[in-house]
C-alpha cells in the first residue's frame, strides 16, 4: 500500500480517488473487523452499524464496508439512507450493537472522505483501540487478507439489512428536549446544514407550531458550493449569517457535513464563537436545568469552564483534542457535558458523542426557557465570568516540515507573549502557553488534516490579534 492507514483526531481520512479508494476502505474495513472478533465480546452475535454521509460516493464506501464486514462473518446494520453522524452514533446503543462504521470527513473539504470507528457506547474508541486496529490493518495488506462478500448475498444470507435509524434518534431527543415547548414559542430560525446529512432535521423535528424553521443548502451537493468546506464558523457561514439578518429571523443555526457540529448566529447575524457556545451549554445545564457533573474539556477550548466549575461547585477536567480523549472521560467521570474547540459537544444520558442536531435545539430551548435573544444570553455569560474573545487562523502545512517546525518551536519555548508572562506550558498535544491573566495561546497540528493552527483566548480584541501574530512568528510563520 503506497499511503500508510493513520487515525488521527477522529478516524481515518484522505481524497478520494488518491489514499482514499475503495481498496483501502476494504482494508481499514477488515483490519477494524479484525479487531472488533479479536478483542470485543459477541461481536458475531452483536453486529456492527454502518453509516453514512452526503458525500461523494458516500453509500458505496458504505456498501463496501458492509460486504467485508460480512465477508468476515460479522452481522451488518446497514442505515437506508444519508444519516448524520449522532444519528447514526445514537443507533449502536438503540441496536445494542457491538460498535460502527461512519463513512464521513466531516468538515473535510469536498475532495475529502473518512472513515470513523465507534464503540458500543456510540462514541469514539480511544487512541489504544485505533492503535490495533491501524495493526490489524497493516497485517491485512501484508497479507492481502481482505474477505468480502457481495451485498446482495450477504442480505440473501441474513448478514446484512437495512433500516432506519431515524425513529429511535427521535424518541431519545424527545427524552431530552421538549419538542412542543420549542414549535409553539413563534420563534423564526433559519438552518444551514450546509449541503449535509442534517438536512431536512430541524423542519422535521419542529414543523406544526407556531415555529418557523427556514432552511438553506438543504439538497445534497458534495462540492459545497459557498462555503470553503461544510465547517460551521466564518466564511463558512456568510450565507446563513446574510439570511438571518434579510429575514429577520431570530437566530441561525448551522450544522457541518455530518452535523456532529454547531455554529449558532445571533439575532443580528453575528456568530457565537465555538468557546462561548460551549460555556453557554454549560451554563445553561447548570443554571436552567440545575444539573450538575463535571465537565470534559479539550485543551483547546475555553477558560470559562473552570470559571462556571468554580460558580457551581463541579470539576473541569482537560484532555487531548479529539473526542477519542473527550468520550473515554466522558465515560469514567460520568460528565455532564464534554465538548472541544471544533464545535462538538456531547452530553451526559445521551451519548458520548458530539451532536449537532440536540445542541442546536438546547440552544432554542435556551431562548425559549430564558426569555433571552442570542445576543442576551452572551451578555448573561459575562455577566457571569467576564468578557472573554476567541479567533484561531488555520495554514496549510506540507508535511514534510511538520518535524521541523514542532523541534523548532519546543526548543524555544517563550517567557512572554504580547508583553504578559507565560506562567504555564502544556505540550501533550501541540503547545499551549498560558499568561499570567489567564489568556492563552495555542500552536497545534491538526490530527485530520496538513493544518498547523494557532488558537487563543484572550480579553480584548486587540490583545487576540498581537497573541495570534506572536502565535504565527513562534511556529515561523508569520506573514
Amino acid at each position: 500500500m503506497t499511503h500508510p492507514i493513520k487515525f488521527g483526531t477522529d478516524g481515518w481520512r484522505g481524497r478520494i480517488a488518491d489514499d482514499y479508494t475503495f481498496d483501502t476502505v476494504c482494508l481499514c474495513a477488515q483490519g477494524t473487523a479484525q479487531y472488533f472478533l479479536d478483542l470485543v465480546k459477541d461481536t458475531r452475535k452483536r453486529g456492527l452499524v454502518v453509516g453514512y454521509d452526503a458525500r461523494f460516493a458516500s453509500e458505496h464506501f458504505a456498501q463496501a464496508v458492509a460486504e467485508v464486514l460480512a465477508g468476515n462473518g460479522i452481522p451488518v446494520h446497514l442505515v437506508d439512507r444519508i444519516t448524520p453522524t449522532p444519528v447514526f452514533s445514537y443507533s449502536i446503543v438503540h441496536l445494542g450493537a457491538a460498535g460502527g462504521i461512519n463513512i464521513t470527513a466531516s468538515h473535510n473539504p469536498a475532495a475529502d472522505n473518512g472513515f470513523k470507528v465507534r464503540g458500543d457506547y456510540g462514541g469514539a474508541v480511544d487512541p489504544e483501540a485505533l492503535r490495533q486496529i491501524e495493526a490489524r490493518i497493516d497485517v491485512a495488506d501484508a497479507t492481502n487478507g481482505v474477505k468480502r462478500l457481495p451485498l446482495a448475498q450477504a442480505q440473501a444470507e441474513g448478514l446484512v439489512h437495512l433500516f432506519d435509524p431515524s425513529p429511535a434518534f427521535i424518541a431519545e431527543l424527545e427524552r431530552h428536549i421538549d419538542l412542543e415547548r420549542i414549535r409553539q414559542a413563534g420563534l423564526h430560525v433559519v438552518v444551514d446544514p450546509m449541503w449535509g446529512a442534517g438536512m431536512g432535521w430541524f423542519p422535521r423535528l419542529l414543523d406544526g407550531g407556531t415555529t418557523r424553521i427556514t432552511e438553506i443548502h438543504n439538497h445534497r451537493n458534495p462540492l459545497f458550493p459557498d462555503m470553503q468546506r461544510p465547517e460551521p464558523i466564518p466564511p463558512n457561514i456568510a450565507r446563513l449569517q446574510e439570511a438571518v439578518v434579510k429575514l429577520g429571523a431570530d437566530v441561525g443555526i448551522a450544522n457541518d457535513g455530518d452535523a456532529d457540529r454547531v455554529g449558532p448566529v445571533d439575532e443580528h447575524g453575528n456568530f457565537i464563537d465555538q468557546l462561548r457556545t460551549f460555556a453557554l451549554l454549560a451554563l445553561y445545564l447548570l443554571d436552567v436545568r440545575g444539573s450538575r457533573g463535571p465537565i470534559v474539556k479539550t485543551v483547546s477550548t475555553t477558560s470559562m469552564l473552570e470559571k462556571l466549575g468554580e460558580l457551581y461547585d463541579v470539576p473541569v477536567y482537560r484532555t487531548g483534542v479529539g473526542f477519542k480523549y473527550v468520550a473515554p472521560k466522558m465515560l469514567e467521570t460520568n460528565a455532564m457535558i464534554g465538548g472541544e474547540e471544533s464545535g462538538g459537544y456531547a452530553l451526559r444520558d445521551h451519548i458520548p458523542e458530539r451532536d449537532g442536531i440536540i445542541v442546536g435545539l438546547m440552544v432554542l430551548d435556551m431562548m425559549v426557557q430564558t426569555g433571552k435573544t442570542p445576543s442576551q444570553l452572551v451578555d448573561w455569560l459575562f455577566d457571569k465570568v467576564g468578557t472573554h474573545y476567541y479567533n484561531r487562523i488555520d495554514r496549510q502545512l506540507p508535511p514534510v516540515e511538520k518535524d521541523a517546525i514542532r523541534a523548532r518551536i519546543a526548543a524555544n519555548p517563550p517567557a512572554t507573549i504580547a508583553g504578559r508572562p507565560v506562567v504555564d506550558i502544556w505540550d501533550d498535544d501541540g503547545f499551549k502557553y498560558t499568561l499570567d491573566d489567564d489568556s492563552w495561546l495555542l500552536i497545534r497540528f491538526s490530527g485530520t488534516e496538513p493544518i498547523i493552527r494557532v488558537y487563543t483566548e484572550a480579553f480584548s480584541e486587540e490583545q487576540v490579534q498581537q497573541m495570534l501574530a506572536e502565535g504565527l512568528r513562534l511556529a515561523g510563520l508569520e506573514e
